[in-house]
């Protein structure tokens, strides 16, 4: 691997949580090497690690030194013929090489189409029912959503709300609930046409009830925690983690943020007292976590939602926290989250499709 490759996977002690969580998005792989000034390793820093330090301080300043594991595991060189063998019995996806002054010269990442194990499919969240809502009109997409109700509309040859469910589909969910409205003829005929191997429930509404409104629709009584998701959004996590990390930390609701860096194009001016300026900064950078309208639920939560009203997630969430429930979240990076609720992140959302990057 030459400087040049190896570098995306290198940062040094000094990175900020948001620098590392870019860079972790650029490489792919989730996870950075730490190096000193000489390029010596001092340890591993994953995006659980981030997100896990996220979780318990909310600190975005904290820097790559205080986060990372120091106990990395690593091969010397000329010992990479065994790395493959290693990486399998340690549970590792990438290890790096290390020459005798303890600088990465190469990283090997596991190739799990060699290893004889099975893919990615599990069945971690086979008892957990998914609910999509779908009963919206998508008026930012007009005059695509004049043709199309927004769930069918395609991202490269296949629908959204297909793509959405075949993510559930990896993690072993069979049972969804789509909550529909605006054309939900064709949204229906859609999938009685392709016969799907896993079951929907259909929840109509009459009139638009909001995010959350029409979920009260739902008759069956569930006795697990529930993921309710829009039907425009495309996560890349771990769902199983999410699921793990709901139940453990013992929250009511669990809300999955994403990472969101945004560049003022502008001088900001700070003000004081008398009009006078305290200081100035040329085009700052702002990072903060947004609601990527997924969702997970404990079942007697449901039950908060009122009856034949306009209500949103949102609004519940805001109720919860009123209640002295706990509300936390589930931090990903920005390149984890893409909504195609307006036309450029439609467009975003087809690029990276084409280069792979999303399936």
């Amino acid at each position: 691997m030459n400087f040049e490759k190896l570098e995306q996977y290198l940062g040094r002690v000094e990175l900020t949580v948001v620098e590392a969580m870019q860079k972790i998005d650029k490489n792919n792989k989730g996870i950075l090497y730490i190096i000193d000034g000489n390029g010596k390793m001092l340890g591993s820093l994953t995006d659980g690690d981030i997100r896990r330090w996220i979780i318990k301080t909310g600190d975005l300043e904290g820097q790559a030194g205080q986060i990372m594991y120091t106990n990395t595991k690593y091969l010397l060189e000329f010992e990479e013929e065994k790395a493959q063998k290693y990486m399998s019995a340690e549970g590792l996806d990438s290890i790096p090489v290390l020459n005798a002054d303890r600088v990465i010269v190469d990283i090997i990442f596991y190739n799990k189409s060699h290893s004889g194990e099975p893919g990615n499919n599990c069945d971690v969240l086979s008892q957990i029912p998914v609910i999509i809502m779908a009963g919206g009109k998508g008026t930012r997409l007009y005059p695509y959503t004049k043709i199309l109700p927004k769930p069918l509309i395609p991202i490269g040859e296949i629908p959204i709300l297909e793509r959405i469910i075949g993510k559930f589909r990896i993690y072993g969910v069979n049972e969804f609930y789509l909550t529909v409205n605006y054309k939900k003829e064709m949204i229906k005929s859609y999938f009685n046409e392709i016969n799907p191997d896993y079951r929907i429930h259909y929840v109509e509404e009459d009139i638009p009830l909001g995010t959350a409104g029409s979920i009260r629709l739902i008759e069956e009584d569930f006795h697990t925690p529930l993921i309710i998701s829009n039907c425009d959004t495309l996560i890349e996590a771990d769902y199983g983690k999410i699921l793990e990390y709901h139940i453990e930390s013992g929250n009511a609701l669990t809300i999955i943020s994403a990472l969101k860096n945004t560049i003022i194009p502008y001088g900001v001016i700070h003000s004081q007292k008398q009009g006078l300026i305290s200081s100035m900064e040329e085009k700052p950078s702002m990072s903060y976590f947004i609601n990527t309208g997924m969702y997970v639920i404990n079942p007697e939560y449901l039950k908060k939602i009122p009856e034949s009203k306009v209500y949103h997630m949102t609004d519940l969430a805001e109720q919860l926290i009123a209640d002295s429930c706990k509300v936390g979240m589930f931090p990903i990076s920005e390149n984890s989250f893409l909504d195609m609720g307006e036309f450029e992140e439609m467009k975003k959302m087809e690029e990276r499709m084409n280069h792979n990057l999303i399936s």
